[in-house]
């Protein structure tokens, strides 16, 4: 049940021991000044009762406790018994000396009753509140990601199988205790019999026994009223699909069974976890929108999502976007610069492409309506098929026509066997001449050299703010942690930004 709104109030006495102790120009004081927590409080409600159960602690204090836990990397514990005794802590929670501190188990209780949705939303708040002071500007955005390392040990293969076959054989033992004991022997038995063997084979044996256990498991029929067990025996399952499907598809590969949102990635050198993608107002230096992906997730495709993401909570438009190498992809090009979709004046580093000594495919004309290639030598080809990756139209020349031309020493090295020359016209090509064009302009100079502005806000998350480990496991739990990393960084540069002001017109 929402507890009362002020129950706690000040005394003399508090006031006289805070004005004493703390600075008056103590970093929290400028805290309480600049941003509106109170206003937090409606978003907070939603997830608590109106009237059944007993009443809770107060949620502007839980989200201030919160706020300090991750401004100065603290555990649950250690911000519960530094509050206890720091006196700016105390003036900042708003609370009385004589008033005892909750149990720190209560803040894991908070995290999870609020949700990555609720903190989601209290970020974008607090970005609200920045804009209504005038603070957030909407010409650029500059966009950028770096590696959060999975709080998992990384498990082998036959580690991970093993796992993941107790887990379903845990969530299965409800419904058939029998069966699940029967199958924990064979895997026993599994064991001892292959300890000779190659480590192939013996991942061959736990696969084909993981399989048969996943086909008794997916036949089990469910309760009239699932509940939480069903829940757990259904993860379970998926899980080991995977976990089984992972043999084949390994760009994708299930890491950990504790874990199983994270994922491998390269980011400088390869790590197991996910990836902090944010985007940032460069003339602020306020983070604007926020995610979370998987190691190997598609940080290009993102980006969309970030700016939809801010411009659907905000009602803004933003001009212009700055994004690393990874953005020059003809879709995503196409994106955000559609005047119809985003519209955005996008500043990325154009791909390097090698020199050639030969033709390459601008100097085939293409004729979309007669579905027509013309090669520098006049001969046009009428096949084409799309390409793998459904960006452009292969055409191909046939051999004959090739072996008979007179450019043929500058249109290949060699002729090969079976065909002659092919060409694929990219659907995206304007795109990618535009991006070129523009990265020869003083704008885009004048753009990139802002870059390096949200990389530094990257590292203050990471390095100053613990960000660099996830504290939990899950996917949603790391995107928690690093909203309120994000909110305590916006914090401290609204701060700074309103005190720079209130300088100059002083």
């Amino acid at each position: 049940m929402v507890g009362p709104r002020s129950p706690r109030l000040l005394g003399e006495f508090d006031l006289l021991v805070f004005d004493t102790v703390v600075p008056p120009d103590h970093y929290l004081r400028r805290v309480i000044q600049c941003i509106d927590f109170e206003r937090f409080r409606g978003l907070m409600s939603t997830r608590y009762s109106p009237d059944q159960g007993r009443p809770s602690e107060d949620s502007v204090v839980m989200l201030k406790l919160e706020f300090l836990q991750y401004h100065d990397n603290l555990s649950d514990r250690n911000v519960m018994g530094r509050a206890a005794t720091d006196m700016a802590y105390r003036l900042f929670l708003g609370l009385p000396l004589t008033v005892m501190l909750a149990h720190p188990s209560l803040l894991s209780k908070f995290r999870g009753r609020l949700g990555s949705q609720i903190h989601s939303e209290i970020f974008d708040d607090l970005v609200a509140q920045a804009r209504q002071l005038g603070l957030v500007k909407d010409r650029l955005r500059l966009k950028d990601a770096t590696h959060i390392i999975a709080n998992v040990a990384i498990p082998s293969t036959l580690r991970l199988l093993a796992e993941v076959r107790e887990k379903l054989l845990s969530a299965a033992e409800p419904y058939d205790p029998l069966h699940s004991e029967g199958e924990r022997v064979r895997a026993d038995v599994i064991r001892q019999s292959d300890e000779g063997l190659s480590q192939e084979d013996r991942l061959v044996a736990r696969v084909e026994h993981l399989t048969e256990i996943l086909l008794w498991a997916d036949e089990l029929p469910p309760p009239s009223e699932p509940d939480a067990a069903w829940q757990k025996l259904c993860a379970a399952r998926e899980l080991a699909h995977k976990v089984l499907h992972d043999r084949q598809n390994k760009k994708d590969r299930t890491v950990s069974s504790q874990e199983p949102d994270a994922r491998f990635g390269k980011h400088g050198k390869s790590f197991c976890g996910f990836k902090l993608d944010i985007s940032m107002d460069p003339d602020s230096k306020i983070i604007t929108s926020l995610g979370v992906i998987p190691a190997n997730g598609d940080e290009a495709a993102n980006a969309t999502k970030l700016i939809e993401h801010e411009q659907d909570v905000h009602g803004n438009c933003v001009g212009a976007l700055s994004i690393d190498s990874i953005g020059f992809d003809g879709q995503r090009l196409a994106e955000w610069c559609d005047p119809l979709g985003l519209d955005l004046d996008v500043f990325v580093p154009p791909k390097v492409e090698p020199p050639s000594d030969y033709f390459v495919a601008e100097d085939f004309e293409e004729d979309s309506e007669q579905e027509t290639v013309t090669c520098p030598a006049g001969e046009k080809s009428y096949r084409r098929n799309r390409n793998e990756k459904d960006t452009g139209w292969m055409y191909r020349f046939r051999r004959a026509t090739c072996a008979s031309c007179p450019l043929l020493s500058r249109c290949m090295k060699q002729l090969p066997q079976d065909k002659g020359r092919t060409v694929t016209k990219n659907d995206y090509q304007a795109y990618y001449d535009a991006a070129r064009s523009k990265a020869k302009t003083e704008e885009y100079q004048q753009v990139r050299k802002q870059h390096p502005a949200v990389e530094r806000k990257l590292w203050e998350l990471m390095v100053r703010h613990g960000g660099r480990r996830a504290r939990s496991r899950g996917q949603p739990r790391v995107l928690l942690q690093q909203l309120m990393t994000g909110v305590v960084v916006n914090v401290k540069r609204i701060v700074r930004l309103l005190e720079s002001n209130d300088a100059e017109f002083a």
